[in-house]
């Protein structure tokens, strides 16, 4: 029987020379390759232990949903990702359904200690037909014309040490579209390129790979996966997904630790943080790569199941302004300037963030939000008397309704509300835009993309969707209104002559996940409508109180597969 086999793979390494010469580069001989990759074929076991990309964001979803739906942990606060679910949900069978997305298809011992094989391989195609748009969507940037992002990788364990392997190639286009392109469009002590070079744009970068060491609930490692915290859906204020990953070292707990006053998930980092290479090189910006220091401590109390309370704490700085141990961990420097002799002892930028989610399981919903600032008060007398100033927030709420009286179809209705604009405090004193730092002049970024919200500095987002749901099935609709950079409208532009010239984008989307046995397809249609695009009034007449056809439509399209092996 093996002999059979042996044939059968010989055929198979001869149509893949390349993989071959590959791997016998590393000494492997060939008919021990040969023997391998029968095992690799034939036994095709599939284990659970790695993480739940935040990249992946239909699986994510529906893991999320499920949780709503009472069919997963509710001690689980979704508020530190990326989740480990083998390790949060072991015995849920949700779980068990949704982890093949995620799962990889190889080899592993039998007491399960030791494991290798291939995991799902992912290709993510984006379109903007007129101007840049879009975010959460990882190593992408923004760009006119066709984008493509394709990541697959493999994955080994063996005892506590895992090893975790999924970089990502990422093409496009980067046609030249209206308006600035090659420089900063708004402000210049940010790292916010309005286009990233003047030609097409290529990269390979670690993707969502990490090395770790599982302990239990705790794991610590080496990692360059995006991250995503508190409990926002469309934005997060302190670490979301519109940048790439970052290489950081990671301790996080994989599970809620269980206490007799609740539950706590903390993730500790410590990252590195590098600048786009296309902001102009008069903005004097310093040419060297940057350290976060960041935090995230979510807990649910014990006596209020599905209640949970955040706290996300960020600094980052010039690494060659580290001198001390405690200025790379200085997650405990009091919050009041006052207790800081009115500074910190070199330049470097802090954020922070409170946040909760109640989750109504009887009822299938949930409402949260997160509030952050940029710009801490000299004391609590400061605070107490203008609590708004330097403060961003969102809110939102989701909810699943019976559909048909099926006992698997629902619809889900969820809604956010996204401010980071200043408020009106702001007359009395500026706090800065938000992300934008006075002497770290690459603003809260990584390589030319915020690490917080999407919408970026000064942006504000309502958003509101609708979705027929059953598993991880999704078609709905979207609909959004984006505010860009309020900020930068109010400092800068102003009305004139009565004339509004805020860049206000109407967007309309039709979302739709669907999954064929081993492929996974999730597309969003949307059209987008910009009034006074880049703050700009076409045909302007000075004493004219209104004017009309100042707009621009922009197509914005989506289609990701995944496939599993």
């Amino acid at each position: 029987m093996i002999g059979k086999m042996e044939y059968i793979l010989i055929a198979v390494v001869d149509s893949f020379r390349i993989q071959y010469s590959i791997l016998n580069t590393q000494n492997l001989g060939r008919r021990g390759f040969q023997v391998f990759l029968v095992l690799f074929m034939f036994l095709n076991i599939t284990a659970t232990a790695q993480s739940l990309p935040v990249t992946l964001q239909p699986v994510e979803e529906a893991y999320r949903r499920a949780q709503l739906d009472g069919k997963l942990d509710s001690s689980v606060s979704f508020a530190i990702r990326p989740l480990i679910p083998a390790k949060a949900f072991t015995n849920d069978s949700v779980h068990n359904d949704l982890s093949k997305w995620i799962d990889y298809t190889g080899l592993k011992s039998a007491n399960g200690k030791f494991g290798i094989g291939l995991l799902p391989l992912t290709w993510n195609q984006q379109y903007n037909s007129k101007v840049p748009y879009g975010w959460n969507d990882g190593a992408m940037i923004p760009a006119r014309g066709y984008q493509t992002l394709v990541s697959g990788g493999v994955y080994a364990k063996v005892g506590p040490l895992s090893f975790q392997l999924k970089p990502e190639f990422v093409f496009a286009e980067n046609l030249e579209f209206e308006g600035f392109t090659s420089l900063q469009p708004y402000n210049y002590n940010i790292d916010l390129p309005g286009r990233f070079g003047s030609g097409s744009y290529s990269e390979i970068n670690w993707g969502q790979s990490s090395i770790r060491l599982n302990l239990g609930p705790v794991s610590l490692g080496i990692s360059n996966e995006n991250l995503w915290w508190g409990p926002g859906i469309r934005n997060s204020i302190l670490m979301g997904n519109s940048a790439t990953g970052f290489k950081h070292i990671t301790f996080n707990t994989t599970k809620p630790l269980k206490t007799s006053v609740g539950s706590f998930e903390v993730q500790l980092i410590g990252g590195k943080l590098e600048g786009s290479k296309y902001t102009l090189p008069s903005l004097n910006k310093r040419p060297e790569w940057r350290y976060l220091s960041a935090a995230n401590i979510s807990y649910q109390p014990k006596w209020i199941p599905g209640l949970f309370f955040g706290l996300t704490r960020s600094f980052q700085a010039y690494h060659t302004d580290l001198n001390r141990f405690a200025d790379y961990i200085p997650l405990f420097t009091p919050y009041q300037k006052v207790n800081t002799d009115d500074g910190d002892p070199f330049d470097r930028d802090q954020l922070t963030s409170i946040y909760s989610r109640w989750l109504f399981e009887r009822a299938k919903a949930e409402i949260y939000f997160e509030y952050g600032v940029n710009d801490n008060a000299y004391n609590l007398r400061d605070f107490i008397m203008s609590p708004e100033h330097a403060r961003a927030y969102l809110f939102g709420f989701r909810k699943l309704l019976p559909f048909r009286q099926s006992a698997v179809e629902q619809l889900q209705v969820s809604a956010e509300i996204t401010q980071l604009s200043q408020s009106i405090d702001r007359l009395v004193r500026d706090a800065g835009t938000y992300y934008i730092h006075g002497t770290v002049l690459h603003g809260y970024t990584h390589k030319g993309e915020v690490l917080g919200a999407g919408i970026g500095p000064g942006g504000n987002l309502q958003s509101v969707d609708l979705s027929w749901v059953k598993g991880i099935k999704r078609i709905g609709f979207q609909v959004e209104r984006f505010v860009h950079n309020n900020d930068h409208y109010d400092v800068a532009i102003g009305d004139l002559d009565g004339q509004s010239r805020r860049w206000v984008d109407f967007g309309f989307a039709a979302l739709g996940t669907w999954d064929f046995n081993h492929l996974l397809l999730n597309v969003k249609l949307q059209g987008i409508q910009s009034l006074n695009y880049q703050w700009q009034l076409k045909d302007y007449t000075p004493g004219t109180y209104y004017i009309p056809e100042n707009d621009l439509f922009n197509f914005h399209g989506e289609i990701g597969l995944t496939y599993r092996f």
